[in-house]
């Protein structure tokens, strides 16, 4: 198995200051508010547990404004990036937030591993599937596979005590397949084959899942050799396209 380091900390990230930022927040808070729905906005947050009001726009109209923000905006760099998503963060309805997300996502590949600071803000407030979850995917797994120094991060991250950096541990791979390090994924699944979260377990399954699509013998086996640690909800994660 993969062996675990520890790092600690973490500062609270700055705003930078970026014209970009100026421009793009100012048209995301003109454009977004004329769209929104108020009987749609409580369903939505009803169903996302009143993690954060919501204008009650649906994805493909509001990826439809985000296009018309960035419309002739030129490539960010690090700084705008960062101003943007925590400019973002900072807004209370939730369509904020996915704009951040989906900018991130978007221009990943302009991200140092200096941002990981940034990234684990991001992840932490506010915290809920919706966001955590492309977060981990998209930008954090970007970060650590670009610096594989990073992993100590991780290595912290799997043992920490806020269980959303613990479920971005396990996904930060998630997109990997054949670059996935399956020692530290077991290594992260073991590590919190009891944690009594449904997040975490869930999030533990569907790691193992994931890889399994890439190798199931090996998760099969793994799960073989160590299933009685495991919650019946993981395991059926795990094994949902593989089989007993």
């Amino acid at each position: 198995m993969a062996r675990v380091t520890t790092v600690t900390g973490a500062t609270p990230p700055d705003v930078p200051r970026s014209a970009l930022a100026d421009t793009v927040l100012a048209r995301v808070t003109a454009l977004l508010p004329p769209a929104s729905d108020p009987g749609r906005a409580d369903a939505m947050r009803a169903y996302m547990k009143d993690v954060a009001p919501f204008l009650g726009i649906p994805t493909p109209a509001r990826r439809a404004l985000s296009r018309t923000v960035l419309a002739g905006t030129p490539r960010p760099d690090e700084a705008d990036c960062t101003a943007i998503a925590l400019r973002c963060w900072a807004l209370p309805e939730r369509e904020y937030h996915y704009f951040a997300v989906d900018f991130l996502r978007r221009y990943a590949g302009r991200l140092s591993s200096g941002f990981l600071p940034v990234a684990r803000h991001l992840v932490t407030t506010l915290p809920w599937w919706d966001t955590v979850d492309l977060l981990a995917a998209h930008v954090v797994g970007h970060l650590v596979a670009a610096d594989p120094s990073l992993t100590a991060a991780m290595d912290a991250w799997i043992t920490d005590g806020d269980l959303w950096l613990v479920r971005t541990a396990l996904l930060h791979q998630l997109p990997r397949k054949e670059s996935t390090d399956a020692d530290r994924l077991f290594t992260y699944c073991l590590l919190q084959s009891g944690h009594p979260d449904f997040f975490v377990r869930k999030a533990i399954g569907w790691a193992l899942r994931e890889y399994a699509k890439t190798d199931p013998e090996a998760v099969r086996a793994f799960l073989v050799r160590e299933r009685g640690r495991f919650a019946p909800l993981t395991v059926r994660e795990a094994l949902k396209n593989i089989g007993a």
